[in-house]
């Protein structure tokens, strides 16, 4: 299966409660994570987490599908077609 690259954009909305589930989500898929990059944005109560992934689109869905699952927790990713 080929591997694209892409980004997976990840909004948290309640940092207490979903930071721990978010983090082992993200170590579970660490071999597809290239980067990683997290900002809270105090103003709107968020925080954002940034991905460059590169992988399936398989296992993408499968990161991106785990993490929308939380509560709270809303994601988006965009990725390369070749």
């Amino acid at each position: 299966m080929s591997k694209r690259i892409g980004t997976v954009t990840v909004l948290i909305t309640n940092r207490a409660a979903q930071a721990s589930q978010v983090n082992a989500i993200l170590s579970d898929h660490g071999e597809a994570i290239i980067g990683r990059m997290g900002i809270p944005y105090p103003p709107k109560g968020l925080h954002i987490i940034a991905l460059i992934v590169h992988a399936s689109t398989d296992e993408i869905g499968a990161l991106t599908g785990k993490l929308g699952a939380l509560e709270g927790v809303l994601v988006k990713s965009a990725l390369t077609k070749a």
